[in-house]
């Protein structure tokens, strides 16, 4: 691993790319990460965790409305969106990415702060709270969250036998015969994400992601090449049986349609005491995209629980 570099952040002014708000450059092990801050009102600061592994902030930017009444950081993990991009795969492990949270929340000044992960990012979100119990994290909350792989996959599998009959014929044809770039694969997958990652048709993209990319590189070598095929350094992974660790209040969200089954989602939260768990329906997994209301509703009267106890 790559030496610590810190002390190191550049700040500009609203206006700037990423929408209306502050941005900057943190350094962390392997080079800098962008991050985009919103609001400023005087609750606890939510930090916002993207998906992926590779994936783009730009994505969860509904969470900033949330800036009337706290400081809203979201930023693009090291490899990817505006972050820099190295090659060194030795960094693509889940205790580098928890560290990048410690470097924000040292140059951020956020001393106490709610955390929140979507997707990949649930799993830095709960890895950071198992591993810093008593580090001024008020609360979580596991959007959608990735928290077992051989979870997600046993979920996928239910949901490709959900699909028409010719659609997984075609899955099981390339992937049989290691032709997964073929069109008619692409196409099959394209048809199973509409169903499952977000339900908004056609294709929306927030316009904070003009101009911003992810990171297929390390999507594939983490994950893998579809939602529902893993095969990288992620595999193995499971967290399901340390969720009753959790001792801070948790509030765990998914789609009604979200390839983060609603019955997985709701097992893990009944496996965490006094956990609060909410289905935002008609959504798939990209409820910040599919219905932005409902869920920075739900995610704020939650955080204004937690303040008033």
């Amino acid at each position: 691993m790559r030496a610590w570099i810190l002390g190191f952040a550049a700040t500009v002014l609203a206006g700037c790319a990423g929408g209306a708000g502050r941005t900057g450059f943190v350094a962390v092990p392997g080079g800098r990460i962008w991050y985009h801050e919103a609001g400023g009102g005087r609750s606890i600061p939510l930090l916002v965790i993207h998906g992926g592994p590779g994936g783009r902030s730009c994505r969860l930017a509904a969470f900033d409305r949330l800036g009337r009444e706290r400081r809203v950081v979201r930023y693009d993990q090291l490899g990817t969106g505006r972050s820099d991009r190295p090659v060194d795969t030795t960094l693509w492990r889940l205790p580098r990415f928890v560290e990048e949270i410690d470097s924000l929340r040292r140059r951020l000044g956020l001393v106490e702060v709610h955390l929140l992960g979507q997707s990949w990012g649930g799993a830095v979100a709960a890895e950071y709270a198992l591993t810093r119990p008593n580090s001024g994290v008020r609360s979580l909350i596991l959007a959608s969250p990735l928290l077992s792989t051989p979870r997600w996959m046993a979920d996928a599998r239910i949901l490709r036998a959900a699909l028409p009959a010719e659609l997984q014929r075609t899955l099981d044809r390339h992937e049989a015969a290691g032709t997964i770039d073929h069109p008619e694969y692409v196409a099959a997958t394209d048809s199973f994400y509409a169903r499952h990652l977000s339900r908004r048709q056609p294709a929306w993209t927030p316009p904070e992601c003009e101009g911003v990319t992810g990171n297929d590189s390390v999507y594939r070598y983490m994950w893998g090449p579809t939602e529902f095929n893993a095969t990288g350094t992620l595999l193995s992974y499971d967290r399901s049986d340390r969720l009753g660790e959790l001792r801070l209040p948790v509030l765990l969200v998914t789609g009604e349609f979200d390839e983060a089954r609603p019955a997985t989602v709701g097992e893990f939260a009944r496996s965490i005491p006094g956990a609060r768990f909410e289905v935002i329906e008609g959504s798939g997994h990209a409820t910040a995209i599919d219905r932005p209301d409902r869920v920075t509703r739900v995610v704020a009267d939650f955080l204004r629980e937690v303040e008033s106890r």
